[in-house]
């Protein structure tokens, strides 16, 4: 049995990929946010007076939302290609993805604030 799938090469899936970035980027508000969010943060985390460990902690933690946020572009996209009707199902779809979001960014504010209190003496975490 065939299947009704493009050959991919590296090259194909990495142009699949950077198109997809731009795509998000340019189509969702919200993904732009993220991004600002995201570079306000690695300034901040490279530039505060701490280790580098904990330095690199919050650098990585950053890209939970960002990740988090194209996933939920993606869910919004395969709803919509559905259906543009009103449907509890798409509804449903939809809210999951934005609560995906939301806990994302709870979860970054988590480690930020667990790893600055770390680093600042005010918590120890062994």
């Amino acid at each position: 049995m065939a299947l009704n799938k493009p050959k991919y090469t590296l090259f194909k899936n990495t142009r699949y990929a950077l198109n997809g970035l731009v795509e998000v980027t340019q189509h969702e508000p919200s993904f732009r946010l993220q991004i600002v969010l995201f570079v306000v943060g690695m300034i901040t985390a490279w530039v505060l007076p701490i280790l580098f460990v904990y330095k690199a902690v919050l650098a990585v933690s950053l890209f939970i939302p960002v990740l988090a946020e194209i996933i939920n572009s993606a869910i919004e996209r395969t709803v919509d290609l559905v259906t543009f009707d009103h449907h509890e199902l798409a509804k449903r779809a939809k809210d999951a993805g934005a609560a995906l979001v939301f806990i994302s960014l709870v979860m970054l504010a988590f480690i930020w604030i667990l790893t600055l209190a770390s680093a600042y003496g005010c918590v120890t975490l062994s």
